[in-house]
């Protein structure tokens, strides 16, 4: 392992290359891997389980960090609301992830897409947000078949003639979804009404050419598409053309710019708008482009183009706040004797830019790759490091998929970088290729998809940046060359563990992994299939807000998640409680205060719907976050008013996983809390006879 330190100021910016690659985004078209994937059998509709011996040994305490530093936008939904869970593009949750706690792989089958749903996102109400055959829509990705309810389709509802870009599309404040389009458009659609329910079809209020609406502003045209778009804490909508590899000896001409939030605000309010004084542009230097997605927080936006760094403010125009150049070796692409036959996507970094408070975090894309800090406020750069620079001979790096920034508000920002290389296809190097056709046979190197990771470069590697007294300080943390990943793994700050999908390259498993925050170590793997076509699609894993389903989508039609049975009915064992009417969630203290709560939190808020209940029910959660002496605990449960209750004492208790009562309790070990509910009763929430709905929280 290498330790190496670096003093400069800091900011560790690393931002992930979000593929628009769902399959929905190429007009629904099979390839090769798809057909191969049409023809294979389906998989068994069980869960796949290790035995109980092998589930009861994985169960992983809990490492809790604190919650991650990213000021809440106003202007996008209160939920991880788009494919890097916020606008700082952080890649971590705060939401609780499994803990292999008797865990399980479910799954649900896709029948309509070509593959399983990719680039999901989530709104304030829970619903999953994922492309549909060009379009988008709300579907039920916990269903045995994956089922749609409520959809807007480009061809039905519009005319047809483009599709949506899936991976730069957000939610907003009020639930829409804001979407770039194929041919140049940004959308706004209307998904639920006022109460949260979803629409069967979308409505659009907004739709703006905003290739012409620039083209106007600047007065010249552009060679270059719209790529990504963001809302600022204005509310202005910041937009940057581009795709997945700009040359500049091209001399494609393209811009950033915005929409003006008074502009939006009149389009919805049904008014017209003059966009001529509304869209302001910064026009860039032929051959510049942005290849990746756009970061915004308070500071304003910014955008990594294949060049430079930038942050940007809205002043009755483009304020270019600081413009921070970087050195790129340009496309990589396999050399002869090289292990792997694919290359990079990028030109330029290949990573989007990911923000804290005070830093912005990057990759070059030098032959020996960068991690980058700038200083939010002056772009300087504060801190840089060689990342992935030991790996063994025959690989190179390309640093595509978004990094995982996590800023611990204490002095300390941990970013986890991942190679890529081999993924991509050699061809994109081709002078005649065009990078923005979104199609696997045109992104992914053939080798990849059919062989699997061996065909990868590894490589994942965690940096710290440490605020000192004399700037900013770099450090390598651990370093794994054994593992090659593509699914932009993703970080709880509820459990403290990095969780990602990965392919055993001597067996040939496809397994989800989970590694510990702190030590980089494998502490839970669990195996998928050792079929070529369970890869993750090069695209990332998603984590639902139920605290317990981490979604992988795969080349097959099957959409995976794993799950822990953390909640079951000790005196029924044979029934399941179907595990997606359950859920774990963090409850502040501040939340537990405010809704009636005594003394500390000391336990997560869980969650469960069961039906077919007999009139009195014991149900047991499973949990292994608890200290201390059960006699100082008092029992909560949350009434119709939304109000914390205490439970009686005779109607819970805490035992062992054989039943017995136990009075000491020592963090990290598994017990049950037992809870009888009445159905009808005081614990109950749900109105629905023979059904009981409790949510219980622990106090000290």
């Amino acid at each position: 392992m290498k330790k190496r330190n670096i003093v400069h100021s800091a900011l560790s910016l690393s931002l992930t290359a979000a593929l628009c690659l769902s399959m929905a985004a190429c007009g629904g078209t099979q390839t090769p891997a798809d057909s191969a994937a049409a023809s294979q059998p389906a998989a068994p509709s069980a869960a796949v389980q290790p035995s109980s011996a092998e589930q009861a040994s994985a169960a992983l305490p809990v490492k809790a960090l604190n919650p991650k530093q990213v000021e809440e936008n106003p202007y996008m939904a209160k939920s991880d609301a788009n494919i890097h869970h916020d606008g700082y593009n952080t890649d971590s949750t705060d939401e609780i992830l499994p803990l292999a706690i008797y865990p399980e792989i479910n799954v649900s089958y896709e029948t309509t897409n070509a593959n399983a749903s990719p680039a999901i996102y989530f709104d304030s109400y829970g619903h999953a947000v994922v492309p549909l055959l060009g379009g988008i829509a709300i579907r039920d990705l916990n269903a045995e078949e994956t089922k749609t309810l409520g959809y807007f389709s480009p061809k039905q509802h519009d005319g047809g003639g483009y599709v949506i870009q899936s991976s730069y599309t957000f939610l907003d404040e009020s639930n829409r979804i804001v979407c770039p389009t194929s041919n140049n458009h940004v959308l706004m659609l209307r998904a639920t009404d006022e109460n949260g329910n979803v629409l069967p079809e979308f409505e659009k209020v907004l739709d703006i050419d905003i290739k012409a609406a620039a083209e106007a502003a600047l007065g010249k045209e552009l060679t270059q598409n719209l790529l990504s778009v963001v809302f600022d804490y204005d509310g202005n909508l910041w937009f940057a053309t581009g795709g997945f590899r700009i040359y500049p000896q091209r001399q494609q001409q393209g811009v950033i710019g915005y929409i003006a939030r008074s502009a939006i605000d009149a389009i919805l309010n049904g008014e017209q708008t003059d966009l001529s004084k509304a869209v302001f542009v910064h026009e860039l230097t032929p051959g510049e482009g942005a290849e990746n997605g756009i970061a915004a927080s308070k500071d304003g936006a910014v955008v990594l183009t294949n060049q430079n760094c930038y942050l940007l403010r809205a002043e009755e125009g483009v304020d270019v706040v600081w413009c921070t150049p970087y050195e790129s070796a340009g496309a990589k692409v396999s050399g002869e004797g090289d292990k792997t036959t694919g290359g990079g996507l990028a030109w330029g970094g290949g990573c989007s830019p990911t923000l804290t408070p005070n830093l912005v975090l990057f990759t070059d894309n030098q032959d020996t790759v960068n991690l980058l800090a700038l200083d939010m406020k002056t772009g300087e750069v504060v801190a840089s490091t060689p990342v992935l620079d030991d790996l063994p001979e025959g690989y190179q790096v390309a640093v595509e998929n978004s990094a995982i920034v996590y800023d611990d508000g204490n002095g300390t920002v941990s970013t986890i970088v991942c190679n890529w290389f081999g993924a991509g296809n050699a061809g994109l190097a081709d002078p005649n290729n065009d990078s923005s056709i979104q199609s696997y046979a045109n992104i992914y190197d053939q080798n990849w998809l059919m062989k699997g990771n061996i065909m990868i470069a590894p490589g994942i590697e965690r940096v710290d940046t440490v605020k000192t007294a004399n700037g900013y300080e770099m450090k390598s943390v651990w370093c794994r060359n054994d593992l090659s990943d593509t699914s932009i793994m993703k970080l709880s700050t509820a459990t403290g563990y990095i969780y990602g999908y990965v392919q055993d390259v001597t067996t040939g498993m496809w397994q989800y992994i989970i590694l510990d925050f702190e030590t980089g170590e494998t502490v839970f793997t669990m195996d998928v299939s050792n079929k070529y076509g369970y890869n993750n699609m090069a695209i990332g894993m998603y984590a639902g807000n139920s605290g317990n389903a981490l979604y992988c989508p795969t080349g097959y039609l099957e959409l995976l998640r794993l799950q822990d049975r953390f909640v079951y009915l000790p005196e029924m064992p044979y029934r399941k409680v179907e595990l997606d009417q359950a859920a774990r969630n963090v409850l502040s203290q501040e939340r537990f205060a405010q809704n009636g709560g005594e003394g500390t939190v000391a336990s997560w808020r869980n969650t469960v719907t069961v039906r077919n209940v007999h009139p009195n029910t014991t149900v047991a959660f499973r949990m292994n976050n608890l200290s201390g002496s059960t006699s100082g605990l008092t029992l909560y449960a949350y009434g119709v008013d939304g109000k914390l209750a205490k439970v009686d004492p005779a109607l819970w208790s805490i035992t062992d996983e054989d039943g017995e009562a136990v009075t000491e309790l020592t963090a990290g070990t598994l017990y049950e809390l037992r809870v009888t509910v009445a159905d009808g009763g005081a614990l109950d929430l749900s109105e629905t006879e023979k059904e009981i709905r409790l949510s219980v929280v622990l106090g000290k």
